[in-house]
């Protein structure tokens, strides 16, 4: 994501594609010719890459990492879709928002500041969900840098914006448990931090930064949908025994019976008895399978800040795996990040962004022709003798 003023100096940040690597004599087999047919064209040039950004399951990403593989970009694409009909936050069509959310929670959404907030939210990470996906696609960097420029300064705008009114909800989202605000305040500092320092990263040039910045954010963001399906395991799980209950406020209830008093009457009697409010607190039984709406609502929301510790804790260390399998990716980036660094006249070529030799005791980074002009014989930093 670079300036227009960055444009001419960048020019070849991203045009010169990594050469493809024969890693085998062999002649490969007829599914890997197919496989590679599919891939290449969309600028991957390696096997296990294309899975792992766009696709659920493939025979090499199951090999390698089969979580991000399964919630990366594909995933969170496709759930970004099928969730486009929250954008109709209160309508009454039955996709809207407010007939799709878990029972019980529209209670709160209705009006005042949770409206505000989960209208900010959804407006801004459902289109940030779909465009995020194609930042990660080779050929658009290759060929339409630009678009690649607009789409990333779009996405950074949207994620911040949408962080913005996810805190703003989250005392009320699923019970609003300490575990959930917590969690929702953790993910929101992480995919924020993140994003500031992909694009500092990338204004200093420092382009193998702004890449790991910028998967991270995306793994993080993509939570959600790991979230989803933790949710409604634990949830099955859970109801299979009758002993777990939770609170449900009274007007959640009178929410999801609007239209059968009776019904409130016969299953909840103290939100019927005089004095008692909206707030009042009820315990509901938590079953998934075929309970009442109330008690699906109680189900999910019991188990809401436990699945996003886990979602998060799963995409925080599997990012990290994924960036420790790409090194070669890492250092192509990184000897261009010095070239573009030495064309622009920056101090410390190279290492001119966030980089672990300059704020940590990592070897200070060489370019590869000091390291070729170097030789074999030539000692390493670390394994020189330091006698101060």
């Amino acid at each position: 994501m670079l300036s227009g003023s960055d444009n001419k100096k960048a020019k070849g940040l991203n045009s010169q594609p990594p050469p493809a690597i024969d890693q085998s004599d062999q002649t490969p087999h007829m599914f890997v010719q197919f496989w590679r047919r599919v891939y290449r064209p969309l600028g991957f040039h390696k096997g296990y890459n294309f899975p792992l950004c766009w696709l659920p399951f493939s025979w090499k990403s199951c090999q390698i990492l089969t979580a991000p593989g399964f919630i990366f970009g594909g995933a969170l694409f496709g759930f970004t879709l099928a969730k486009l009909s929250y954008l109709n936050i209160g309508g009454n069509a039955s996709s809207s928002f407010a007939n799709s959310a878990s029972p019980g929670e529209w209670f709160w959404y209705r009006n005042g500041i949770y409206r505000v907030g989960i209208t900010i939210h959804l407006a801004t990470i459902l289109p940030a969900g779909l465009l995020m996906p194609w930042q990660f696609l080779p050929v658009i960097r290759h060929k339409v840098l630009m678009l690649h420029r607009i789409n990333g300064y779009a996405i950074v705008i949207l994620v911040i914006i949408s962080n913005i009114g996810a805190v703003m909800i989250v005392r009320r989202a699923f019970g609003g448990t300490l575990a959930t605000q917590a969690g929702v305040g953790v993910l929101a500092i992480m995919s924020t931090v993140s994003i500031a320092l992909a694009y500092y990263n990338i204004k200093r040039l420092q382009i193998e930064q702004h890449r790991a910045w910028m998967l991270r954010a995306m793994f993080y963001l993509a939570t959600i949908v790991t979230l989803r399906l933790i949710m409604i395991i634990a949830a099955l799980i859970i109801s299979q025994s009758s002993n777990y209950y939770t609170t449900m406020e009274c007007g959640s209830v009178r929410t999801i019976y609007n239209t059968e008093p009776q019904k409130i009457q016969s299953l909840y009697p103290q939100c019927t008895q005089p004095g008692s409010a909206n707030d009042t607190l009820i315990m509901v039984q938590a079953t998934f399978g075929n309970g009442q709406p109330e008690q699906i609502g109680a189900s999910l929301r019991m188990n809401f800040g436990m699945a996003l510790w886990m979602a998060l804790l799963l995409h925080a260390v599997g990012v990290e795996i994924y960036l420790g399998l790409t090194p070669r990716e890492s250092n192509r980036l990184r000897q261009v990040s010095y070239e573009r660094q030495m064309e622009r006249g920056m101090k410390h070529p190279g290492s001119a962004g966030l980089t672990s030799d300059r704020f940590g005791d990592a070897d200070p980074w060489k370019p590869l022709k000091e390291v070729e002009l170097a030789g074999p014989g030539v000692p390493r930093d670390h394994e020189k003798d330091d006698t101060r």
